[in-house]
């Protein structure tokens, strides 16, 4: 899948030189910009791993209570969680929403699990709902750990914490019981701060985990 190059990111002299560079296949890196990143390993991408926690599998009748996104290399993590003054006044996950685009687009790639069948397309359904502009299609480079360690190893459950576990020796997951599930939609803190830190877990286990296997499967990188 062809990607187009973060030219909202871009200043014109490097839009310019995109245009006039040629990949291994005749085309300028303006249309390949794939093979520019392949061709080019010393442009150092801006690579995130981010990880959503909501209410329903379906974002029609869930919301976002938090996101996640963990800066390659830095121990650093963008996060955002609702509020309970958000959930009383009806405002929801609007902010949380906002922040996390706002967020996403710090990056050239963003790295998620199970996140081309989940967290991207609930996002983008709750952004499209609202009325919030959403990355068009192209702009922001996505690859799923999920589908790499389901094709190219062999384990008796593809979950998150079972790959970490297996593959890199050890995992950060917990659990999370179900009263504080009903505690967040009531806005309890206690409840919001413990799923917010299952959420930092995740996405470094995540950075983990693709460290560990991007070297044995092929990209197949989509668009967010």
């Amino acid at each position: 899948m062809a990607m187009l190059p973060p030219l909202q990111k871009m200043t014109k002299k490097e839009i310019l030189e995109l245009s006039k560079m040629r990949c291994r296949h005749g085309h300028p890196y303006l249309i390949h910009y794939n093979c520019y990143l392949k061709e080019h390993p010393e442009r150092i991408e801006n690579i995130g791993f981010f990880d959503i926690e909501t209410t329903n599998l379906k974002a029609d009748f869930g919301i976002i209570l938090c996101y996640a996104i963990k800066p390659m290399g830095s121990d650093k993590i963008l996060q955002r969680t609702i509020t309970k003054a958000e959930l009383s006044k009806g405002i929801l996950d609007r902010e949380v929403v906002k922040q996390c685009i706002i967020d996403m687009q710090k990056f050239d790639r963003l790295i998620g699990f199970y996140s081309k069948m989940f967290d991207a397309p609930f996002i983008r359904t709750r952004a499209v709902a609202m009325g919030i502009p959403f990355p068009p299609f192209g702009s922001l480079i996505h690859d799923d750990v999920y589908f790499m360690v389901r094709t190219r190893f062999k384990l008796s459950s593809n979950r998150l914490e079972n790959a970490a576990r297996v593959l890199c020796g050890s995992t950060e997951k917990n659990r999370i019981e179900s009263k504080y599930w009903i505690g967040a939609l009531q806005g309890n803190k206690e409840s919001l701060a413990y799923i917010s830190d299952h959420n930092r877990r995740d996405v470094r286990d995540l950075e983990k985990l693709w460290v560990k296997v991007t070297d044995y499967s092929k990209h197949k990188s989509t668009s967010m």
